[in-house]
């Protein structure tokens, strides 16, 4: 189990924000935090602390040269989501992205589009792509989220769905939801289906807020799944230090 950091752009700048409520229409985007501080900030703290395979997203536009400054100050540490296409994939990976992660590309009106999805894979490979799974509760089971996560697909994530993905992507990049910067705790009974049924790379993002939900997550997922912490840490604003964090994962992985 590792700790994956994350940077957040919106509008050009490094925030935390309720994920649910961006596009909402007629209502402000929920900022639980701004950052005086650029991208590369953050992106050289993490290369300092040797954390590897966390993810730069841009949500919406006006955040591309935030993020290139990113890749580029810590290049093949971080992965690059947010708009990413067939068509501009490669140009983010030539800037120093170690991965380009992919959503609203592949899952559009509600459903899976197969011919995007062979489309990136032919273009920058299985091994350079990571498939952003965005999972909403619905009837006790889990569908993937779309268009900004005001729709829901009709692609239920369960073992049979996630094995038939592995086969085009390297890593899983997981949001719960209905937990997603709202430090309400981890989402129990995801974290531990997923344990279940990945057998590649996957990272957990959602609600996570404490040494005990880390504590927890461990526990639910047998240390098979990683997990991004961001408005709790005290970097964005929070309460929970990410020096803490570091240092107690990189004692976990000492214990191992």
């Amino acid at each position: 189990m590792k700790f994956r950091p994350c940077i957040d752009l919106h509008n050009g700048k490094v925030k935390q924000i309720v994920g649910e409520s961006l596009g909402t229409e007629g209502k402000a985007v929920i900022e639980n935090f701004v950052s005086s501080y650029d991208s590369t900030y953050y992106a050289e703290m993490f290369k300092q602390d040797r954390l590897t395979g966390g993810h730069v997203i841009m949500l919406g536009g006006g955040n591309k040269e935030e993020a290139v400054a990113a890749l580029q100050a810590y290049s093949g540490g971080l992965q690059i989501g947010g708009g990413i296409t067939a068509e501009n994939a490669t140009e983010y990976l030539e800037h120093g992205a170690s991965h380009v992660v992919v959503t609203s590309y592949i899952f559009r009106d509600g459903q899976l589009h197969q011919d995007h999805l062979h489309k990136i894979v032919s273009e920058v490979g299985k091994n350079r792509l990571v498939i952003d799974l965005s999972c909403k509760e619905k009837d006790g089971k889990w569908f993937v989220a779309t268009n900004q996560w005001k729709q829901l697909s009709d692609f239920e994530v369960n073992e049979q769905s996630i094995r038939y993905l592995e086969q085009f992507c390297d890593e899983f990049l997981i949001h719960a939801v209905d937990v997603e910067g709202k430090q309400s705790g981890i989402q129990q009974s995801l974290v531990s289906s997923l344990a279940q049924w990945v057998t590649i790379p996957t990272t957990y993002a959602g609600g996570a807020r404490s040494f005990a939900d880390i504590e927890l997550f461990q526990g639910l997922s047998q240390s098979k799944l990683d997990i991004t912490i961001g408005s709790a840490l005290d970097i964005f604003g929070g309460k929970l230090s990410y020096k803490e964090v570091v240092t107690y994962m990189n004692e976990l992985a000492t214990r191992k």
